[in-house]
């Protein structure tokens, strides 16, 4: 499914209907984003890189953005690579998880968050990819990098240098710590609360296509093959997991993450359900699409916007359990506040 090469705008993607998001419909019109893509290089001697991150993004906030900003300066400051842009690729509506807004909510919410961005897209490849029933399809990690190797390398022949000669652009992933401590684990086993990684290891499957394990065969792919830009997270021990991966090492870059920041959408979509704000967690174009399109609030909060006197039990029961200034209950703890995830 590949597009075929264009210097201009792509084409804009036009997306089913909420009523008709899951129906099985066969794949609605796609054509790579590449407005953003820098396609003649600036910085002589160095190779032209491109950053994906893959992940649910529902909501996206400042701290997936934040990644690729950091990563930029990394590759600026320690590396021979030339960012020539950063694309988000927005998982699957087949990954039923908790908390999952439909694909086409999700992609508008990344497309937003990015507009004023010189070198950010959004790719909706993951969210169009059906299977022969025309149901939403799971698209693993290591074909979305080939995908993106196919678009930028094949389709459009590759980034042009400083000396007028077309190179292959390196395809990376960008990720955050969890992804490298998930691949750090015994291949073949299912990854602890896969769910609540950043970079949706659902999609990392064995040839049986159970979600939720990561393939060695992936892995060759994912590290091998393409490599990864890894964000380092406060309290997570990276070392043990690379030291399992070193023959990856040297496709491999650790950053250091200066301010830490634990923004995650686990946590705004919990400040949504207790109807708390969350403007300065997310950017504002996100937070008035999560408004207009009443995204992520709980039945309870629903009845309530729509004056359903069934709502009175429910305003009772929220009554019992105090809310805190951070959205939580003093009564009891919360799995999401515990987790973080894209």
């Amino acid at each position: 499914m590949s597009s075929q090469p264009s210097t201009g705008m792509a084409t804009p993607i036009t997306y089913p209907p909420p009523e008709r998001a899951s129906t099985g419909n066969t794949m609605v019109p796609y054509t790579f984003p590449q407005a953003k893509l820098k396609l003649q290089q600036t910085q002589p001697g160095r190779t032209p890189l491109v950053l994906v991150a893959c992940g649910s993004f529902s909501p996206i906030t400042f701290l997936h953005l934040r990644m690729f900003e950091m990563a930029s300066d990394f590759v600026r400051f320690n590396t021979s690579f030339e960012v020539c842009g950063g694309y988000l690729s927005p998982v699957s509506d087949a990954y039923k998880k908790a908390g999952l807004a439909p694909g086409y909510h999700r992609v508008e919410m990344c497309s937003r968050a990015v507009e004023q961005s010189t070198w950010l897209m959004v790719d909706p490849f993951e969210t169009v990819s059906c299977d022969e029933n025309g149901e939403p399809a799971y698209v693993p990690t290591a074909r979305v990098l080939r995908h993106f190797d196919h678009e930028i390398n094949t389709v459009l022949g590759g980034i042009e240098g400083t000396d007028g000669v077309r190179r292959k652009a390196k395809i990376a992933l960008l990720a955050g710590a969890d992804l490298v401590m998930s691949m750090g684990m015994k291949a073949f086993f299912p990854t602890r609360h896969h769910h609540h990684h950043r970079l949706s290891l659902h999609k990392l499957t064995l040839c049986t296509g159970e979600p939720g394990l990561w393939s060695p065969v992936d892995l060759g792919v994912i590290l091998g093959q393409y490599g990864a830009f890894i964000i380092e997270r406060s309290g997570t021990d990276i070392d043990e997991a690379l030291a399992t991966l070193r023959q990856y090492e040297d496709n491999i870059w650790v950053i250091s993450q200066v301010i830490q920041n634990d923004i995650s959408s686990t946590k705004v979509r919990l400040f949504l359900k207790k109807d708390l704000s969350v403007r300065y967690l997310i950017p504002d174009p996100v937070v008035e699409y999560i408004e207009e399109h009443g995204l992520f609030q709980d039945e309870q909060s629903s009845k309530k916007k729509n004056n359903d006197p069934s709502s009175t039990n429910g305003k009772e029961k929220e009554k019992e359990k105090p809310t805190t200034a951070d959205g939580t209950n003093t009564s009891s703890s919360s799995t999401e506040q515990a987790t973080q995830q894209n």
